[in-house]
């Protein structure tokens, strides 16, 4: 599942760090690696993980590559939340009525 490889390459504080950064906008890996103690070789490691789970896609132009969020895999992502959007207010409800039977 497709889902199973967002989820893994979000789980990596780092690829969350350089996808939140992607957020912004377009940033090519030099822009990326700003801020952060990570060679250039962990960063492409990190951007391949990043495009093979569908968050991320470059866009080369001549010998520069930039990069930027896929709006196709946050759609994936978005998705697979919102099976499970329905299932939490009556679990919460339930956990609440549940807390005031205890109290009493």
């Amino acid at each position: 599942m497709i889902e199973n490889a967002i989820f893994k390459a979000l789980a990596d504080p780092t690829r969350r760090a350089i996808f939140e950064k992607l957020s912004v906008g377009r940033m090519n890996a030099t822009s990326l690696r700003d801020g952060m103690e990570i060679s250039q070789s962990a960063m492409s490691q990190h951007l391949a993980v990043l495009r093979g789970a569908g968050l991320v896609r470059e866009e080369r132009q001549g010998r520069f590559v930039n990069y930027e969020v896929d709006p196709v895999g946050m759609t994936l992502l978005v998705n697979w939340l919102a099976k499970y959007r329905a299932f939490w207010p009556t679990r919460i409800d339930a956990l609440n009525n549940l807390l005031k039977e205890m109290d009493q």
